[in-house]
């Protein structure tokens, strides 16, 4: 077993970037399935534009989203896939 914690300091992070409702809902329910553009996020989750950019751009920062821009808009996808593997098991439903 590994005692040294400072070890754990990433993946710490990571957990701490996706404990907020929003962003687990970003992650679970928006871009669980492959990619999605900010209009139809902000329409899914009824919040304004400034507050789900804030969302968008910790989830960026934290390196577990990308966007790819498609012309004026621009697409969001999962990018760690530890991290769409995670937010599964939390939501899994019980059988």
């Amino acid at each position: 077993m590994d005692k040294n914690y400072m070890d754990y300091n990433e993946t710490a992070e990571m957990l701490k970037v996706l404990a907020h409702p929003v962003r687990l809902c970003i992650i679970n329910g928006l871009l669980g399935e492959g990619s999605c553009n900010v209009g139809h996020m902000q329409e899914c989750l009824c919040i304004p534009q400034s507050t789900l950019s804030q969302h968008l751009q910790k989830l960026r920062m934290a390196k577990i989203i990308k966007g790819k821009r498609n012309g004026l808009e621009i697409n969001y996808s999962i990018c760690d896939e530890r991290v769409r593997e995670l937010v599964e098991f939390l939501f899994k439903t019980k059988e």
